[in-house]
């Protein structure tokens, strides 16, 4: 995949992007400006036609690698390749067993309790390795349909 530069036109709204020699010539120029540097996107000086293709945003939220790809009918704009975190289970059963071990260490009696628990009373509830999951997709494909004009999911 060739690298690419977002554009964006005089106004704030995203262009199809372009290769990184035409940015330079744009750049030398002095019809574009530096807009971010990451990822590197450049802001058009002068008006532009405004014509975009429209772009099309997958994602495969695999077990352990969540794959995401963004192309026109011609070519390949964004890919990426995600590796959410593995470790949010285990953490939680640390937790868990440091809860239960400090309770036990009480010598008083105490009743369980079942009808305190939060995720009762949320409708929306994930659980914490699902909401980090959701979260690492969430955030990648955000910056692409920021970056991409008229994009859409498959």
């Amino acid at each position: 995949m060739p690298n690419k530069v977002y554009v964006i036109n005089k106004h704030g709204r995203p262009l199809m992007p372009c290769s990184p020699a035409k940015a330079r010539h744009l750049l030398d120029d002095g019809k574009a400006k530096v807009k971010k540097r990451a990822p590197f996107t450049i802001q058009l000086v002068y008006g532009s036609s405004g014509y975009t293709q429209e772009v099309i945003l997958g994602v495969d939220a695999g077990s352990k690698t969540i794959g995401m790809s963004a192309s026109t009918t011609k070519e390949e704009l964004l890919s990426a390749e995600v590796k959410p975190r593995n470790d949010v289970v285990d953490l939680q059963s640390t937790r868990r067993e440091f809860r239960r071990a400090r309770r036990n260490r009480k010598t008083r009696y105490r009743k369980p309790r079942f009808d305190n628990r939060v995720r009762s009373k949320h409708k929306g509830w994930l659980a914490p390795s699902e909401e980090v999951k959701s979260k690492s997709i969430s955030l990648p494909s955000g910056a692409s349909v920021v970056s991409c004009p008229s994009a859409r999911w498959s």
